[in-house]
This record gives structure tokens, C-alpha cells and sequence, in this order.
């Protein structure tokens, strides 16, 4: 016998209020107490209620639907920050549908055109170029959109777009200052892509500490590594190969940092003893026991929730028209693969 589905005048009387009343608690609506509306969403659980979707659309014009866009799932930075985004929508009724463009500026604009036309009634961009030419058309039409981990770095859109980043000026500056006051002169750095701004940003955190020190960066020293761990192993194997190798390198990204401790390592290199090494993310794989990568921190999770957290306010016009600019802390976490452990700051 099929079992009777569960409505809202059912989980009325045993809440023993009326079916508007748990109408506005279960669609976080103004007018019923925060204990109350706790005590209605956890009798819905209870009885297993499952809320029409679409009546829900239809009465409301939305979609209850958020697209999310990012670059590589298999990234462990993106995988963290989709959990985020995840949980802040399933926390306010929304579904997720997730886009991954492999950094196709093409892919992206692909994707971007298939979530407005499926109706979302939101997009969370995690892949923005630094001149993203796909991001003044949003803003032209009013389509609500937030961007995390990167943003537009376009000053006509300064106070147009809603944002959650990294300090990543900080996380460059503080890195290379790290792997110098260990007392490293060649210290060599891989960026991600430097159409993007956080990548900018953090190498000119890390000229800017040299340039304080009056220290030019060496050209040879520099490679831009895409945020990929293949890229990253190639430019450690080349860097390795120079007349006059570097200490140290500082890969602006976790990811990348595990291609060059490969590369490192396929070539019977010691982590830290022939070359100290950090990254900047602070991913799972990097704590692992053999790993211990130094790094600096970036709360992935925080991001993605934050994100998706302005972009429902947005949405449902729960807060006054006023853009939202969230920089996060970039905190130092030092573990083995720097060799701070074995002999401490030397300047």
C-alpha cells in the first residue's frame, strides 16, 4: 500500500498551530518565533514531510535552484568549497547545480548560459578572470550572482559584484617572507594563473615583501604553474636543472605544491634538507603524515558558505541593496616540508 503523503495541514495539527503558520516557518518567513519555527521544522522531519517543488515555484516565480561554477572538482580546494556552498543552501531550501569549466573561459560562458536558461535563480562563480568579459553582462541584467575565490578586477564593476577571497596579497607576502627569514636566498615561485586575481594578488604580495628588502626576484626563479599539478611538477624539474638551483620553493597553491614535492621527490631530492617547500590553501592531503606541508591557510568551507549565504539573501531581498566585500585572513601554518622544525628562523 502506497503510504499517504505528508502535507502541511498534517504537521498543523500536530503542531497544533495553523497551516499558514508552518507555511512561513518552513520557508523561513517573517512572523513566527525562531523556538517555534524549530519546534515545526523538526515535527516535518519527524513525519518526512517533502515539500512540493514545484507549487513551491510556481507560487513564489523562483527556482529554489543555485548553479555553481568552478574549476576542477578533482581539486580538493574546490571540492571543500562546494561542501560550503552546499550546506548553506540546503540550510535554506535550495538545490545546487554544479559546473565544472577545466579553466575555459569558453566552458564558463557555456555554463553561464545554460543555468539562466534551466531557470536558477542564482549563480555562485568560483572561475572569474581577472577581465572577465562574461561578468558586465550579469551586472547589465541584474542577475543575481556572487564571486568566490576570485573576483573581476574590472574598476568600472568595483562596487557592482558581491565577493568572498582571500587575503591573497597577505598569503604571497607572508610565504615568501617566511621561507627568507629561514634564510633562503633562492627561493623560487610558482603562481597560478596570472589571469586570475588571486594569483595577482599574491605574487605582488611576494614582490612587494622582496621589493621591501630592496631584493630583485629573479626572472629564472618564476614560473606560472596554472593551478595545475602537472604544470607545477614540469616547472620544479626545470627550476631544479639551473646553474644556480633555488632553497626553496613556494608553489601559491596546494595543489601545486603536490606536483613539485612529486617532482622533488622522483628526482631523490630531500623535503626540507635539499629544498624547502610550502603552498597556500591548507587542503586535507597536505596534513597527511609524509606530507606536512607547510602552507597558508584559506578556509575553503567558510568561503563557498558565505558565498551562497549572500547570494539567498540576495535572492529573497532579506538585506538593503549594498554590496557585500568579504577578504578573509590568510594565516601562516607551518608544518615539516619548510624545515622550520629543524633549525628555526635564521633572520
Amino acid at each position: 500500500m502506497e503510504s499517504k503523503k505528508i502535507t502541511i495541514k498534517d504537521i498543523a495539527k500536530v503542531a497544533n498551530v495553523s497551516h499558514p503558520t508552518v507555511s512561513m516557518a518552513l520557508n523561513n518567513r517573517p512572523g513566527v518565533g525562531e523556538k517555534k519555527r524549530q519546534e515545526i521544522v523538526h515535527i516535518a522531519k519527524q513525519l518526512g514531510y517533502q515539500p512540493n517543488l514545484v507549487a513551491k515555484a510556481l507560487v513564489s516565480n523562483r527556482s529554489y535552484t543555485l548553479g555553481l561554477i568552478i574549476n576542477n572538482i578533482s581539486d580538493q580546494f574546490y571540492t571543500d568549497l562546494a561542501k560550503g556552498v552546499e550546506k548553506a543552501a540546503d540550510e535554506s531550501g535550495y538545490n545546487i547545480i554544479l559546473c565544472t569549466t577545466n579553466d575555459s573561459l569558453n566552458s564558463q560562458k557555456k555554463y553561464l548560459d545554460i543555468l539562466q536558461s534551466r531557470g536558477v535563480d542564482g549563480i555562485i562563480i568560483s572561475t572569474v578572470s581577472a577581465r572577465d568579459p562574461h561578468i558586465n553582462f550579469l551586472v547589465k541584467e541584474q542577475f543575481p550572482f556572487v564571486c568566490i575565490n576570485r573576483v573581476s578586477l574590472d574598476r568600472s564593476l568595483d562596487n557592482k559584484i558581491d565577493y568572498v577571497i582571500l587575503d591573497n596579497y597577505s598569503a604571497g607576502y607572508k610565504g615568501i617572507e617566511h621561507l627568507w627569514k629561514l634564510g633562503h636566498d633562492r627561493i623560487a615561485v610558482i603562481t597560478g594563473s596570472l589571469d586570475a586575481s588571486n594569483a595577482i594578488a599574491s605574487l605582488k604580495g611576494t614582490k612587494d615583501f622582496l621589493l621591501d628588502l630592496q631584493i630583485k626576484m629573479d626572472p629564472k626563479l618564476l614560473r606560472e604553474g596554472n593551478y595545475s599539478r602537472k604544470t607545477a611538477y614540469n616547472a620544479a624539474k626545470q627550476l631544479v636543472k639551473l646553474k644556480k638551483p633555488p632553497t626553496a620553493i613556494f608553489a601559491q597553491d596546494d595543489n601545486m605544491a603536490l606536483g613539485v614535492r612529486e617532482a622533488l621527490l622522483d628526482l631523490d631530492l630531500r623535503i626540507p634538507e635539499d629544498i624547502a617547500l610550502i603552498g597556500i590553501d591548507n587542503i586535507e592531503m597536505g596534513t597527511l603524515t609524509g606530507i606536512d606541508l607547510t602552507t597558508i591557510s584559506q578556509e575553503k568551507y567558510e568561503m563557498g558558505y558565505l558565498g551562497a549565504k549572500i547570494l539567498i539573501k540576495t535572492i529573497e531581498k532579506k538585506v538593503p541593496a549594498m554590496v557585500e566585500k568579504i577578504v578573509l585572513a590568510a594565516n601562516l601554518i607551518v608544518r615539516k616540508s619548510c624545515g622550520y622544525s629543524q633549525c628555526g628562523y635564521k633572520r
